[in-house]
């Protein structure tokens, strides 16, 4: 089934529905969507190695939460929503990290990451996600360069790490 996502302009203002096999592979239509990043008590992020099934980056290590905005939701709503799906976890108190943007030949997305600092056991979806791994500051920097991440995440992390709250990752 096409999930129906929010179509937006560049300031990000609604538009209306738009199908999500309409956005994938036309940038020019802008979607939302949302990032989540957690990280346990320890300081280390949870990073999801996605499905070898999945349509886009099969394969590769990426953000704790990703996922679209469906049309009638708010960032915050779709965060909850990802994260109960794919982790099997309720966000207690997530905190907005910042916007950003993601521009490439594939899509066009207005992104809203959030933080949640967990120790919940995580039951992650396996159809969407072949293994999870809490990573250290250093073990995601030692391999970077390597090609096992996905571009948004290479991008989700320095963005992270540069932000004021770029401290709470060991």
């Amino acid at each position: 089934m096409d999930e129906v996502l929010t179509q937006v302009t560049e300031e990000d203002e609604i538009i209306g529905p738009v199908l999500r096999s309409l956005v994938h592979g036309n940038p020019s239509l802008i979607h939302r969507s949302v990032h989540v990043l957690i990280l346990n008590s320890v300081g280390k992020l949870l990073l999801q190695k996605r499905s070898i099934h999945k349509d886009t980056q099969p394969g590769k290590w990426d953000t704790s939460v990703g996922g679209h905005v469906g049309y009638g939701q708010s960032y915050l709503e779709a965060a909850h929503r990802e994260t109960e799906e794919e982790l099997g976890i309720k966000l207690m108190n997530p905190h907005l990290l910042y916007p950003s943007k993601i521009r490439d030949i594939v899509e066009s997305e207005n992104i809203h990451t959030f933080i949640e600092i967990t120790d919940l056991e995580i039951k992650h979806d396996p159809y969407e996600i072949d293994e999870i791994y809490f990573w250290t500051k250093t073990e995601i920097q030692a391999k970077l360069t390597t090609g096992i991440f996905t571009t948004n995440f290479v991008e989700e992390f320095l963005r992270f790490t540069n932000s004021p709250h770029g401290y709470l990752l060991h």
